[in-house]
């Protein structure tokens, strides 16, 4: 399994190294800087808050999907034709809940009407991942990989045309970056929907209530994880906009350097994708999970502690190079979201082994903990630090949720402190920082701005080879093992 793993995990990142930077700081990026943090702070904060609710859309069904087809496959016919009709029923629901929220906050009219297209949007990507679930659950994770682009490839073509293709001196507007995205994601949807065709029938769509409340019934416990996690991942942005006097303008600064996080999490988000299927089949098959386990940790989270490290001695000419407005400002904002994301990673891993075992009751009340401290330190640090309390409230809350699911999975798995991984991967953050602050202290002097970036890496990728904390022996021997 640690084989399959490394291998289809290879295939993925290859894929996406190929879209998903170039779409996030060639594109997302390009249009921040064209229409200026206050538009784009207006665009991210409504963004979020469509996603503060998106469970309503699936209530747990797409996890609990990827999980039950994993470990019964002939069930995939039957539980499709069903569950397409309940997620329409969601759909409505979702956007009915949504609207009256938006209400209550005290949206704008003209806040509604793009709201409405986001909603429609997020409609979409809920399918798109429930569909993408058949795929991964069938193990068919190459065309999963390839899928899993497509609808960023295409918002690349549509929107580098509005950006730089087109004729005409009018200024770029936020709008069009919306609609760009509900033409990808119509054309992602069909594009699975064929796929999945050839490999079952569910042509006969009908409305079954008892398959229904059968579904809803085993997915809920999914769906109140996600809500949770999705709030105290989410709430950030929208609590700058509406609690401070400038709100677009720091939801702005915010989104800028939530970005680089975002393109991290991009990775560790395909990392999760595949360890849910095949922890579910190893436990289902009564296999132990730790090999797997510790490679998926090193290989996510030795790149995930360099990455921090870079960031926090090159904070500064990083965003320079990136955006044209409120760079510095972003930077001290990014060092604590960088941290952070070293929580996230860990919660990917742990979080998935958790999530196969079906160990939901206390992942519940452990995340229904942490949005409620989130929520909490945002309400006391955004009016006092702005975007940079927002980014310290959410620093603080992923390390301690990742710290418990370590913690809850030493004692449900009986796993042992590997001593040595553990001496392997704090030599090599110590030798880092280390590093990386004495090449920072030598001023590099070079008309190329990202210079000391691109030092500071390259010392880094040698500690980790050096120290062993990624093992290039390991990863070979696993890959030249029989399936």
């Amino acid at each position: 399994m640690q084989r399959k793993f490394i291998t289809n995990l290879g295939f993925l990142l290859l894929v996406n190294i190929l879209i998903k930077p170039f779409w996030l700081f060639g594109i997302d990026r390009a249009v921040q800087n064209a229409t200026g943090a206050e538009a784009y702070g207006h665009y991210y904060a409504l963004f979020n808050f469509s996603l503060l609710l998106n469970i309503l859309l699936d209530l747990g069904i797409t996890n609990f999907n990827n999980r039950n087809i994993s470990m019964n496959r002939q069930l995939l016919q039957k539980h499709m034709s069903g569950i397409i009709v309940l997620r329409l029923l969601l759909a409505i629901f979702y956007t009915c809940i949504s609207m009256i929220a938006a209400y209550f906050i005290g949206y704008r009219a003209d806040e509604i009407s793009m709201l409405l297209i986001l909603l429609m949007n997020q409609v979409l990507i809920s399918g798109i991942l429930y569909l993408r679930s058949n795929l991964a659950g069938l193990h068919m994770f190459k065309m999963d990989s390839i899928v899993s682009v497509l609808d960023r490839a295409t918002m690349i073509l549509i929107c580098g045309w509005l950006l730089w293709g087109r004729d005409g001196d009018s200024p770029f507007q936020i709008e069009w970056f919306v609609w760009a995205q509900t033409a990808s994601y119509v054309i992602t949807l069909v594009v699975i929907l064929i796929i999945l065709s050839s490999k079952t029938s569910f042509y006969k769509i009908v409305w079954n209530k008892a398959f229904s409340l059968m579904i809803l019934r085993k997915s809920y416990p999914f769906a109140i994880l996600i809500l949770l996690m999705t709030f105290y991942n989410r709430v950030d942005s929208v609590m700058l906009e509406r609690m401070l006097d400038n709100g677009d303008r720091f939801a702005g600064i915010y989104a800028q350097a939530y970005r680089l996080m975002e393109a991290g999490n991009m990775v560790a988000y395909l990392f999760a994708g595949l360890l849910l299927p095949m922890f579910s089949s190893m436990i289902k098959k009564k296999q132990d999970t730790g090999p797997l386990l510790k490679t998926s940790s090193t290989l996510m989270l030795t790149p995930a502690i360099g990455a921090s490290i870079v960031f926090l001695f090159c904070s500064v000419e990083i965003m320079d190079a990136l955006y044209k407005y409120n760079a510095r400002e972003s930077a001290q904002v990014g060092v604590f979201l960088m941290i952070s994301f070293i929580g996230m990673c860990v919660s990917y891993n742990f979080g998935a082994l958790l999530t196969a075992n079906g160990s939901l009751g206390i992942l519940n009340r452990m995340a229904a903990g942490a949005m409620l401290l989130n929520v909490l330190l945002n309400l006391v640090l955004i009016p006092k630090m702005q975007a940079k309390g927002a980014a310290i409230a959410s620093m603080i809350t992923q390390l301690i949720m990742a710290a418990l699911q370590i913690w809850l999975s030493k004692r449900i798995f009986k796993l042992q402190t590997n001593t040595k991984l553990l001496v392997r991967m704090s030599l090599f953050t110590i030798l880092s920082l280390l590093a990386a602050g004495f090449i920072h202290q030598l001023h590099i002097d070079s008309d190329f701005a990202l210079a000391k970036v691109l030092v500071i890496s390259f010392t880094l990728v040698v500690l980790a080879l050096m120290t062993r904390a990624i093992h290039l022996g390991d990863i070979r021997a696993i890959l030249q093992q029989k399936e």
